[in-house]
């Protein structure tokens, strides 16, 4: 797999919304469902996702650039430095003390029926645990099968079903159903990898499914992350004389002060009554905006001739 900086084509120094900003593009772009003809957006829509999911998340980033795992998320075997050509510069395992796996040796070694294994078993001694535990995973990465292809699905959810973190049926490419729950803080274009219910084949691990979410509009909350955003339509009086009003909420309506004299456009925050986020819940931003009586009121337009006569004197 390529460096995931050249996939998502930012610099290594890119901040976090910078990542997050150029995956939501390419994801868009490459989104099978828009992609239908061509066969090759699956595979970079994929490479995308795999991409985001080390520099998208802060620790394996930070892992990937000092070199502790590659591309793909795998863990790197940094070990022998200063052996056989490493920056030490010291001798080669097989210039050692004339060691010769292929052959005879000081330690009896014969390559046979075991010569890989022995001579394993002193690289084991020489160098200890390290070269064991490599050993073991390179033979198991060998071991493990490739996996099937992952196959891409649409899930269409409203502001509601997040703030109660329902549960959704979806229908996956491979023709099965299956429920998801809707994760705290997921945002609009938010690609969620399902693992093992993808394409599987014989003698292969099935590939994932990437379940990219899609926020449904709403006719009164508008969200900005974990915020939310409401017009609230007060009285004349009420903006006036100020009370108590009530507001919508995605969880049910909730009482709310409002001072004497409260202008159009001025916005109150309602904590906790956003979405529900990873580190908490967000907020509701409440924006006021006067309703003016719908039947014509005398007393209301004598007292607005009275402040225009006033002001024009």
């Amino acid at each position: 797999m390529r460096n995931p900086y050249d996939i998502l084509g930012v610099p290594r120094s890119a901040s976090e919304a910078e990542i997050k900003k150029a995956f939501r593009k390419l994801a868009k772009t490459y989104h099978p469902d828009r992609n239908a003809s061509d066969p090759k957006a699956k595979d970079k829509f994929a490479e995308a996702n795999s991409a985001y999911e080390i520099l998208g998340d802060a620790q394996k980033r930070a892992q990937f650039d000092r070199g502790e795992i590659d591309a793909e998320g795998k863990p790197r075997f940094q070990g022998f430095e200063g052996f056989g050509g490493g920056r030490g510069g010291g001798p080669r395992p097989e210039d050692s003390a004339g060691f010769n796996f292929n052959a005879g040796g000081p330690f009896g070694g014969r390559r046979g029926a075991r010569g890989a294994e022995a001579g394993e078993d002193i690289f084991s001694q020489l160098f200890g645990e390290a070269f064991r535990s490599a050993g073991e995973s390179q033979r198991r990465g060998r071991a493990k099968p490739q996996k099937g292809e992952d196959v891409a699905a649409t899930l269409t959810v409203t502001l509601e079903e997040v703030a109660n973190e329902a549960k959704k049926r979806v229908k996956l490419p491979t023709g099965r159903d299956v429920d998801v729950v809707i994760p705290k803080g997921v945002t609009d274009g938010q690609v969620i990898r399902l693992r093992g219910l993808g394409q599987g084949a014989p003698g292969n691990d099935p590939g994932d499914a990437l379940l990219t979410i899609n926020l449904a509009p709403h006719e009164r909350f508008t969200p900005e992350g974990p915020n939310l955003r409401l017009r609230v339509p007060i009285e004349i009086e009420e903006a006036v004389l100020g009370g108590t009003i009530r507001v919508p909420t995605l969880t049910g309506a909730v009482e709310m002060s409002i001072p004497p004299m409260t202008n159009s456009g001025r916005t109150f925050r309602l904590r906790g009554k956003g979405l529900p986020g990873k580190s908490g819940p967000g907020d509701l931003f409440a924006t006021m905006e006067i309703r003016l009586p719908e039947i014509v009121d005398e007393d209301l337009m004598e007292y607005a001739r009275k402040r225009r006569s006033a002001k024009a004197k």
